[in-house]
């Protein structure tokens, strides 16, 4: 039997892989297919630990930019917090229609609906066998669920961030629009800062870089690919 190569991750979700073909919102059969592939990992003995986007509700920055809103920077996040709950809380209702025990931990106190996030109560969780869910980011403006991720994922001592994207690791250029973009199979953290490759932002990069914290970038779509990365297989691209 092989044996799995991390013992515990925090996988990091992007609102936008929860929209599924969607021009926004949720994709309920997206949320049954990252839920099944979490089972099977689960059944690893796999500490698993999620951090969820909310690009598909509400994306701070960018959605000022987008629709021309008057808005403070801090208000715009701290919306972007608020739908990474939404998102949370569907995720966690069908991760527990699976028979598997979840709890949803925010940054910023929901009480009706999710525990405050505690480190100590995060680790507790995981060795209990439970899923953990992380929302609200960081609970501050101005730092993206990738810092976040990368963030909680020291608190917790993970072995490993999963990226999960839309394609197959990290390239030279958007494969999606340039043609011939090069495909990076291992990359150093230094040289995702350099050349300003679209990984994480330079905040959790650098994080990672100075914890030595690897990150495996890979394509979520493909069933099965989160337990590949776990049983060590090369898929994705490293960049440690």
């Amino acid at each position: 039997m092989i044996r799995p190569v991390y013992k515990r991750i925090v996988l990091k979700l992007s609102g936008e892989a929860l929209q599924g073909k969607k021009a926004h919102g949720i994709d309920h059969a997206v949320l049954v297919s990252i839920s099944r592939q979490i089972k099977e990992i689960r059944g690893l003995n796999i500490d698993v630990a999620i951090v969820l986007g909310a690009g598909n509700i509400f994306r701070g920055q960018e959605n000022i930019a987008a629709r021309g809103l008057d808005m403070d920077r801090s208000v715009a996040d701290y919306m972007g917090m608020l739908a990474t709950v939404i998102n949370g809380l569907a995720l966690q209702d069908v991760l527990e229609k699976m028979n598997m025990p979840t709890r949803v931990m925010t940054a910023i106190e929901i009480q009706k609906i999710a525990e405050p996030y505690i480190r100590r109560r995060a680790i507790r969780h995981l060795e209990k066998g439970r899923v953990v869910i992380f929302v609200a980011g960081t609970g501050n403006p101005y730092f993206t669920t990738d810092t976040a991720a990368a963030l909680r994922a020291m608190e917790i001592n993970a072995d490993v961030i999963l990226k999960a994207t839309k394609v197959d690791g990290v390239y030279s250029a958007d494969p999606l629009k340039t043609k011939g973009a090069r495909k990076f199979t291992q990359l150093k953290y230094i040289d995702v800062l350099k050349k300003g490759l679209k990984v994480m932002d330079a905040t959790a990069v650098s994080l990672c870089m100075d914890n030595k914290l690897p990150i495996v970038v890979f394509n979520l779509n493909k069933a099965g690919n989160i337990k590949r990365v776990v049983l060590g297989e090369k898929i994705g691209t490293v960049v440690k």
